[in-house]
């Protein structure tokens, strides 16, 4: 046997980081799984070096994030329609094409690692596929595959693939920033990951906390801090005494309880528990009492963790009037698109639909309908969504309104930070990526009028 041959049926030898990276692009991909919730998880149970999870951590999240651009490249080299392609080569051949185009990596070592997970995963056949593609994609350099895309007059079109970006987001974008630069802006933002933001929860920990762990303060929320690295191994996080939350969580959450008094809070849709647990350690300083409502039993459970004590009841919030309690503050964190957080849950934008939009508006207003119920006199509605869609923001402000003349929209102008500008819609709060720093959070009061 030549050597050559014999070099033929060497065993594949992937590296466990692209490994793992391809095991969980799959399972993101093809079984609906979330990015956020299975890379944490992987990592804690491998035994890689920090400088190997963050090489994981760019392929799956990177690769998820730009597959559209990734997949523009290939469709032009494959000899198959790119939508007849086996699955399990598109995940590898776009894991493949970002190492090239969007990782400092070196071509040769981009594509024969990645062959080898090809050849592990999907067999030497499918390998020898995925090596051709990836060999052809080195051949041209990346200003020349993409210059291309400066002849396109539609921006959307354009932007879609430049930026891989469903066209329907880049559309909505528009609508409400009404600059083609701005929303440029924003999809370069969303592509760029982001820092992990700490929170510390009043009563338990404070900024100054996280700032001697190196931490940086973060601009607006005088509670948070950024801070690189995996905050899983903070022990203020291990202890529950600080929590994970993006600023614009955080501000979700303060900008509320400045508006809100009384002596009974409600989040109504608790969800994993980051407003929640924010709020209940504000209102057991000011001797409130919260409660927490969460559709999801397993999720409530993680709610429990962090509210310290505080009353959470598992169940509909459509139904939340089936307790007979009434509320002083009630918060709708409610669910929706997820436009606002598209570069901390890459697979999102891949997932929702104008359908979903259609779907989310609805519930919203169900939500809505439903928290009025248990609203005392003089008491405040927060209407919050991680979306700056206009049918899940304004469009919903301007219909309460209409329907409910018992309540009146309360300006957040005053409740915001001093140094927070160019943050109002309407009277509502709505950051943007772009210019905040922040996930594109929304934010609307209203106050029961006492009759």
């Amino acid at each position: 046997m030549t050597e050559a041959r014999r070099n033929t049926f060497k065993s594949p030898k992937p590296d466990a980081t692209r490994l793992l990276a391809f095991d969980l692009i799959t399972e993101v991909n093809r079984n609906e799984g979330y990015s956020n919730l299975l890379l944490p998880a992987a990592l804690n149970a491998s035994s890689l070096e920090e400088r190997d999870r963050n090489l994981v951590t760019e392929l799956l999240y990177g690769t998820l994030r730009m597959q559209v651009k990734h997949d523009w490249v290939l469709a032009q080299i494959s000899d198959r329609p790119w939508d007849e392609v086996d699955t399990g080569i598109v995940d590898v051949a776009r894991m493949g094409v970002h190492q090239i185009h969007e990782m400092r990596i070196p071509d040769h070592a981009a594509v024969s690692a990645t062959v080898e997970v090809a050849r592990k995963r999907l067999g030497e056949s499918k390998a020898s596929f995925v090596n051709a593609l990836l060999r052809s994609v080195t051949r041209k350099s990346y200003e020349d595959w993409f210059a291309p895309l400066e002849i396109i007059s539609d921006p959307v079109e354009k932007f879609a693939i430049k930026y891989s970006h469903p066209q329907w987001i880049i559309s909505a974008y528009f609508d409400l920033l009404k600059d083609w630069d701005s929303v440029e802006e924003e999809l370069t933002t969303n592509n760029i990951p982001a820092i992990p933001t700490l929170v510390s929860w009043p009563g338990f920990s404070t900024q100054t906390d996280l700032l001697a762990l190196g931490a940086e303060a973060t601009m607006y929320s005088d509670l948070g801090a950024r801070l690189k690295g995996n905050p899983g191994v903070i022990d203020l996080v291990r202890h529950r005494l600080a929590g994970v939350q993006d600023e614009g969580s955080q501000l979700v959450a303060t900008v509320f309880a400045a508006a809100a008094s009384g002596e009974n809070w409600l989040d109504l849709c608790a969800g994993p528990g980051g407003k929640a647990a924010l709020l209940s350690s504000i209102a057991r300083e000011r001797n409130i009492t919260f409660t927490a409502n969460e559709f999801s039993a397993p999720r409530a459970d993680l709610v429990r963790k962090v509210v310290h004590g505080a009353r959470v009841w598992v169940g509909d919030g459509r139904s939340i009037s089936d307790h007979g309690e009434f509320f002083d503050a009630v918060l709708i964190d409610a669910p929706c698109t997820g436009l606002g957080a598209l570069r901390r849950r890459p697979e999102v934008r891949w997932r929702r639909s104008l359908a979903n939009l259609r779907e989310l508006t609805q519930l919203q207003r169900e939500l809505i309908e439903a928290a009025l119920l248990v609203l005392n006199p003089g008491a405040i509605l927060g209407y919050a969504t991680c979306s700056p869609h206009l049918a899940e923001t304004t469009v919903q402000v301007l219909d309460l309104l209409k329907k409910h003349p018992d309540l009146e929209q309360v300006d957040v102008s005053p409740f915001l930070p001093s140094n927070l500008k160019d943050a109002t819609r309407s009277g509502a709060m709505s950051l943007w990526t772009h210019k905040h720093g922040t996930d594109a959070m929304f934010l609307a009061l209203f106050r029961k009028k006492i009759q």
